[in-house]
């Protein structure tokens, strides 16, 4: 596990597959010095909906106004679904400590996507804590396939 070792503004959002563990996530983040940002849900609703509150928060991470996001949903699937459709946003769906640093070391990561109803709190936590000890390397070879992923987003949507 790896401790946080800046204070950051962040960003995390859940539905009520995921609200237990944002609750749980959110105190921690706070108690380790940084300021977050709650994008929602705020109550446990069954009827709820993950585009409601993961998109609000990728696109604050696009942004810039919070440096990197959690998103969380039941199985987290759907939550990376969402926030990986906001230009700039790279999100993951993230259930091992591998993945969680090498994806920012290399593919710049900057949201973080959980599955509420998969991954147990500790396992959640010690996940969170590495992705947002990692740095992007920088690396050229890195550069230029973020750079090829970029076009996609500004590419105009191919015709049948």
């Amino acid at each position: 596990m790896t401790s946080l070792s800046t204070a950051r503004r962040l960003g995390i959002a859940a539905d009520h597959g995921g609200y237990e563990l944002k609750e749980y996530l959110f105190t921690l983040l706070r108690e380790s010095g940084n300021e977050v940002v709650d994008f929602g849900d705020r109550q446990p609703k069954p009827e709820d909906d993950y585009p409601d509150f993961v998109i609000p928060m990728a696109r604050a991470v696009a942004a810039g106004e919070v440096e990197r996001g959690v998103a969380i949903c039941g199985s987290g699937v759907g939550a990376s679904i969402a926030a990986n459709k906001v230009p700039g946003v790279r999100a993951c769906l993230i259930h091992e400590s591998f993945s969680a640093h090498q994806g920012v070391e290399d593919d710049n990561l900057n949201v973080i996507c959980l599955g509420g109803l998969v991954v147990g709190h500790a396992l959640a936590w010690e996940l969170v804590q590495t992705f947002l000890a990692a740095r992007f390397s920088g690396a050229q070879r890195h550069r230029r396939r973020l750079a090829k992923v970029a076009m996609l987003e500004s590419a105009p949507p191919l015709t049948p």
